[in-house]
């Protein structure tokens, strides 16, 4: 058993350079290699991450421009609509007007017209009176011997 304990404390022995060797190389590692190479990750995560917030702030950006674009246009189409129903009710006005004056001067004509009939209707009345009472004296003429017709008028 002494043996075996003095191979193990030989070991042990032997093994402490390689264990110093170790512990140095696992802190110089730690100072060389890890430490900046944290650093470096560190630092490539906030510039991701930072370009991910610049991304989605000009994601956000560009949502609130597309929103404003599309309410003017939005008000633009109801500019255009709003124009394109004045000038209609403008035109519907117009178009009434007209007829209203065609249909005015048109009765303004038939009235006109009725009033030049009756008028020729009258004067062609009195001339048929006045010819009917000159035509009843020729028949009378011409129907009756002429003492009669004499006496007749009489």
């Amino acid at each position: 058993m002494d043996l075996i304990l003095n191979q193990l404390g030989d070991l042990v022995l032997g093994s402490i350079p390689t264990m110093i060797f170790f512990i140095l190389l696992v802190v110089l590692y730690g100072f060389l290699v890890r430490r900046p190479l944290d650093r470096t990750l560190a630092e490539r995560r906030a510039r991701t991450s930072g370009a991910i917030e610049q991304a989605k702030g000009a994601i956000s950006a560009a949502e609130a421009e597309t929103a404003v674009y599309e309410d003017k246009l939005r008000a633009a189409k109801s500019e255009i609509f709003a124009a394109r129903d004045a000038k209609l009710k403008q035109w519907t006005a117009e178009r009434d007007a007209a007829l209203d004056q065609a249909r005015t001067a048109t009765q303004q004509r038939v009235a006109a017209a009725k009033q030049e009939i009756e008028q020729t209707a009258a004067t062609a009345r009195q001339q048929i009176e006045g010819l009917s009472a000159a035509l009843s004296e020729q028949i009378m003429r011409a129907v009756l011997p002429a003492g009669i017709s004499s006496e007749v008028q009489q």
